[in-house]
């Protein structure tokens, strides 16, 4: 036999064994509301060849390819637990059994480290949380997205309603415009599954999920308890209000907690997930998921600071333009936001930098930021430029931030990329708000400058979404636990 064809045949019984784990994480995933990761990566709903994909994925952060043959008898050994609600990372649990030393089985092993998880000690299925998206533009119509394949378990949380302003001409015209604009999207691709719409009712059905479109001008407008949704949360993503003042609006009838998709003002928390998310008070009904950028810089920023220490530090984004931006000059409040952004850098500002204060009080260093808008229609860069607290190499800050990434409690907001030839759209639909590429980092003594990827559509909304979870307390644990 060849060389090649012995590839292909090795290609082909990975497929096989793939093919027999999707049955298996499906039925885990409907029937216990267990989420099988492949190193913090859901394998839920993906198709053979992304299973295959994100195995060979991991050799880049762990060193070395994962095989289907190493993660199948994990999957299988989860299959015969008395599981609860949680999240199982099948990729930590090959990585770790490969160093256990006590002769265990794969059986075994498993139900040891997702012991939490299982019989006395799992947690209780809980009722849908309903949720209402306020406005329905491009973080809205993804955090849709997240939360219609969340729902598969028919837990969790429920998207029951998006309230929109009206559009002017037929409900029904409109009712088929926002369904085509969640139905297909020219960055993030197709939507996974099947969209209809009920006139009668006014409502989007996105994977047997109805979604009732509510048209309102303004919040005093709205009795979400007429439409059967009590204790919901509410995701604005207009920003057209970001004070506590403005925000308390949406406390109508049926609304319980308010979340907003942008920096918010004055006394509004600003929360990022994996960093700040466990100091939310369980009464606060108004909060801040604070910006894209914000979710890139703080996760690897807290990183760094606790290893190193930091004394001083700038980030500069390289910002992908947004509809904020005009397509060709025209008007605009800004001075330089006016002028065409599909054909021009435009410097502006950026709140980021002041908005780490809010999410890392204890950090003292003082933290700059600039921004400049460039023509890519979505995935931004920042650089981040530190004074550490002591000298370092660059061998030292790759190998820990690496293993942040796969082990560490910030592991679903941090990536780390090794490929020599990656670029902004190779990560256009990460779920990470961070991505750190290796091979730009540079680091010389007491100074280090991380480069740091983000999708600031799609890794953001991933970001909101884990917010949500969190204050609605659907957020399910995770094993095996992280060190």
């Amino acid at each position: 036999m060849t060389v090649k064809d012995d590839s292909f045949t090795d290609w082909k019984n990975r497929e096989e064994i793939a093919e027999s784990m999707i049955p298996m994480i499906g039925r885990l995933h409907r029937e216990r509301d267990v989420t099988v990761l492949l190193h913090s990566r859901s394998l839920v709903n993906k198709s053979v060849v992304s299973i295959l994909k994100t195995h060979r994925f991991a050799r880049q952060i762990a060193g070395e390819e994962l095989s289907v043959t190493d993660t199948l008898p994990f999957v299988q050994a989860l299959t015969t637990l008395d599981l609860g609600p949680s999240q199982i990372d099948i990729g930590r649990l090959a990585e770790i059994y490969k160093t256990d030393e006590r002769g265990l089985s794969v059986a075994e092993f498993t139900a040891e480290a997702v012991a939490g998880a299982t019989g006395g000690n799992k947690i209780e299925r809980r009722e849908p949380r309903d949720v209402v998206l306020y406005g329905f533009g491009r973080i809205g119509r993804l955090v849709a997205r997240l939360l219609i394949e969340k729902a598969g378990s028919g837990n969790g949380l429920r998207l029951r309603a998006i309230v929109v302003r009206g559009g002017g001409g037929r409900a029904s015209e409109d009712l088929v415009k926002r369904a085509s604009l969640l139905r297909r999207d020219s960055i993030h691709g197709q939507f996974q599954g099947t969209i209809t719409v009920d006139e009668t009712e006014g409502a989007i059905i996105a994977n047997g999920n109805t979604i009732k479109v509510i048209y309102a001008n303004d919040p005093s407008e709205v009795d979400y308890t007429a439409y059967g949704i009590k204790d919901a949360i509410l995701i604005d993503n207009t920003g057209k209000w970001r004070d506590r003042e403005g925000l308390s609006q949406h406390l109508r009838p049926g609304i319980d907690k308010v979340v907003l998709t942008a920096p918010g003002k004055g006394d509004v928390p600003n929360i990022v997930h994996g960093v700040n998310h466990d100091t939310v008070k369980p009464d606060e009904q108004i909060l801040s998921c604070a910006s894209c950028t914000t979710n890139a810089i703080v996760p690897p920023l807290k990183a760094m600071a606790d290893e190193y220490g930091v004394l001083r530090g700038h980030v500069e984004t390289v910002h992908s333009f947004t509809n904020d931006q005009n397509l060709l000059d025209n008007y605009h409040k800004a001075d330089r936001r006016g002028r065409s952004a599909p054909l021009n850098m435009v410097i502006t500002e950026t709140g980021a930098a002041s908005a780490v204060a809010k999410a890392l009080p204890d950090l003292k260093a003082p933290i700059t930021g600039s921004s400049i808008r460039v023509p890519v229609p979505d995935v931004s860069i920042a650089i981040l430029s530190l004074r550490l607290g002591r000298e370092t190499t660059r061998e030292e800050v790759l190998d820990y931030l690496r293993d942040v990434s796969l082990t560490s409690p910030l592991k679903r907001q941090i990536d780390f990329t090794t490929a020599p030839d990656a670029v902004s759209m190779d990560f256009v639909g990460s779920r990470h708000a961070s991505i750190i590429d290796a091979g730009a980092t540079k680091v010389d003594g007491d100074n280090a400058i991380l480069y740091l990827w983000y999708d600031n559509e799609f890794g953001y909304s991933c970001q909101v979404i884990r917010v949500v979870q969190h204050v609605s307390g659907v957020e399910y644990p995770t094993y095996p636990s992280a060190v």
